[in-house]
């Protein structure tokens, strides 16, 4: 979960301690996939929803901007063909890294295996040794991911209430947010 930055002229922002988070059909827009494959990684443990898990019937799941990061990233992996046992190593792995190393790291795969490499020496590495076929890396899916996610809306974790929009970095999009 991340936590929101404050802007104290705003009062449709949320706090510091209050955490935004999407919905389903939010999340699967953003990541580019469908609500079925959401649910069924859901109920797997393949992605589950860090902001709020399904408790029961009729509950909305919330998923933070990492969980729909990683949600992309295995959309990504799937299309390139790389088995769902590598797939799962892969999402443990980042689940380990911190937030602010991911938009740094690069998934290198050769269909079989998935590999981190964070640095440019490392790619090059792991092409000349003839495995890696390709590559993700993980800050341009962030950014993809931010780019849908501003354009969609959010809902703040504790009281429920939509956010329109948010882009903490979009003077002009809290404008708007202030207007509805």
């Amino acid at each position: 979960m991340v936590p929101l930055p404050a802007d104290p002229q705003d009062d449709l922002l949320p706090s510091a301690t209050e955490v935004l988070g999407y919905r389903g059909p939010t999340a699967c827009a953003a990541a580019g996939i469908t609500y079925r494959q959401l649910d069924y990684w859901a109920r797997t443990g393949l992605v589950e929803p860090s902001v709020r898990p399904a408790q029961g019937s009729g509950t909305q799941r919330l998923y933070a901007f990492r969980d729909i990061l990683v949600l992309k990233v295995v959309k990504r992996l799937l299309d390139a063909g790389v088995s769902l046992q590598s797939i799962r190593a892969a999402v443990d792995h980042l689940a380990q890294r911190p937030e602010e190393a991911l938009p740094g790291i690069t998934l290198m795969s050769d269909g079989a295996t998935v590999y981190e490499c964070s640095s440019a020496h490392q790619v090059v590495e792991l092409l000349q040794g003839g495995q890696g076929i390709f590559g993700i890396a993980v800050g341009a899916v962030a950014r993809e991911v931010e780019a849908s996610l501003s354009r969609l809306h959010g809902e703040r974790a504790d009281t429920g209430e939509n956010v329109l929009g948010f882009d903490p970095s979009d003077e002009l999009a809290r404008r708007r947010n202030r207007a509805v």
